[in-house]
């Protein structure tokens, strides 16, 4: 199924969640903000949060700086 992720077309399986899909972009372990169709997906609900067909997935990682 596909899903647009930050603006881009994105292939995924049926059934991934949000956690599976923050460890394929390689961002399980950092601090991210996740926004699927416009509604803000909290961290407690990512491993059971399941995208659908035609999403539209944000992801937002914060770096550090000064």
């Amino acid at each position: 199924m596909k899903i647009i992720l930050n603006g881009k077309e994105r292939e995924i399986e049926k059934g991934t969640t949000v956690a599976q899909l923050l460890e394929a972009m390689g961002l399980k372990e950092r601090p991210v903000a996740v926004e699927v169709n416009k509604r803000i997906v909290r961290k407690q609900e990512h491993a059971q949060f399941e995208l659908k067909d035609g999403d539209r997935v944000e992801v937002v990682t914060f770096v550090q700086g000064g």
